[in-house]
């Protein structure tokens, strides 16, 4: 993180990278002496409500972040930005979306949890699209020029009010990464009732394992067990508001339609309780580890992989194996993952994998037969990426 004053002193200068969070209402515009240098410029967690034209000045630009703001409309100055590929504008009260406030290299656009009703057709101009949050908004639909994204491969836009499958995207030849559960289209009554329902005090949470968009992950240990649930337990509690993903409950429903499989973190019981939603699953051995890494800027979509790490063919053909077994029992029960990647797998030296996170979970059993159709081949895509990521760190 960085300072104003140390901007104002020139003590920044040649930096290629810029984190300013101290309450600001405007961008100071010193900011223009890192013209030369500075290619991500982060303005999270401030009071920011619009940006200078200067800002088309800082030529080198390729990534902005200002999530947490009070943005009312996308700036129209980032048009401008010549270099600019990705673009983060998470949870401000963002009503519009300019025409020309998207970058003409736009790569990666991340507008989660604002208020938009609305997107412009140009958002179909940006052929090197490759990236969409649109998560907790309000739109209604989409645009038809969506069409043309050739390069799109992973969307967002779960936690809507979307009337009708947006048919225009599934029919996109890279997309493989879909999340859409919580809009009018794919409402469903459906009741899983596939674990029991147990209270809050019937465990004590314990040492965090981790944490994601949608919820905090502890060990736990039984206060009371009545239903002789396996002692070795983990708790999933949710956020309570929308994540990046999408609404916690949408991703509890899914997980428990996908059901029990060997090579998927087992349900045991739920608890949904007032303003407290929790998954409550076995805990998985300490040696299983993390397959992969997500993304980061340059790869966008696939996954990267720890340096020196590497499988053996007979390692990536047994997960290979097992993750394809995943898949069908996912698709039997007529659920897309819609984040199938291998920083979402864990794996033994063995081989042996199981396979989590359900945060961009989607049931699609109240689509038509061709819409089913396609958005299983959408996810049969992120499968085909998830074998390729494996072999490039194959070893001999």
């Amino acid at each position: 993180m960085h300072t104003v004053q140390q901007l104002k002193s020139g003590a920044l200068q040649g930096v290629k990278r810029l984190s300013l969070a101290e309450e600001l209402t405007e961008l100071p515009i010193e900011i223009l002496s890192l013209a030369d240098s500075l290619e991500i410029l982060d303005l999270s967690n401030n009071k920011l409500s619009n940006l200078p034209k200067e800002l088309a000045q800082l030529t080198k630009l390729k990534i902005i972040f200002a999530s947490n703001n009070q943005f009312e409309t996308l700036p129209e100055v980032l048009g401008e930005c010549k270099n600019l590929e990705m673009v983060g504008f998470k949870n401000n009260q963002i009503k519009q979306v300019p025409a020309n406030s998207l970058p003409h290299k736009l790569r990666w656009l991340i507008l989660t949890d604002n208020e938009i009703q609305t997107l412009p057709v140009s958002l179909g101009e940006r052929p090197r699209l490759q990236k969409l949050a649109l998560a907790g908004n309000q739109l209604t639909e989409l645009p038809q020029s969506m069409a043309k994204l050739e390069n799109l491969e992973l969307v967002r836009i779960s936690a809507n009010q979307l009337t009708k499958c947006p048919d225009q995207l599934l029919a996109l030849p890279k997309l493989a990464w879909f999340a859409f559960a919580g809009n009018p289209f794919c409402q469903t009554d459906i009741q899983v009732d596939s674990v029991p329902t147990i209270s809050s005090n019937s465990y004590e949470l314990q040492q965090l394992l981790g944490q994601g968009a949608s919820g905090v992950i502890s060990k736990a240990s039984w206060i009371e067990n009545k239903l002789a649930l396996p002692g070795e337990i983990a708790v999933k509690v949710f956020k309570g508001e929308v994540t990046s993903d999408g609404y916690p409950q949408d991703e509890l429903n899914a997980c428990l339609k996908v059901g029990c499989h060997p090579n998927i973190v087992k349900p045991l019981a739920q608890v949904n309780e007032q303003d407290y939603l929790a998954l409550v699953m076995e805990l998985i051995p300490e040696h299983y580890k993390n397959l992969g890494l997500p993304p980061d800027f340059d790869t966008c979509t696939r996954d990267i992989f720890s340096d020196g790490f590497s499988l053996s063919i007979k390692q990536i053909t047994k997960i290979t194996e097992q993750m394809r077994e995943v898949f069908q029992h996912m698709h039997n029960q007529q659920v897309c993952h819609g984040d199938l990647y291998a920083h979402n797998t864990l794996f033994d030296e063995q081989a042996n994998i199981i396979f989590g996170d359900f945060g961009a979970a989607s049931m699609y059993h109240m689509l038509s037969k061709q819409q089913q159709a396609q958005i299983k081949q959408i996810e049969q895509r992120s499968l085909d990426y998830f074998i390729q990521d494996l072999e490039s760190i194959s070893r001999n």
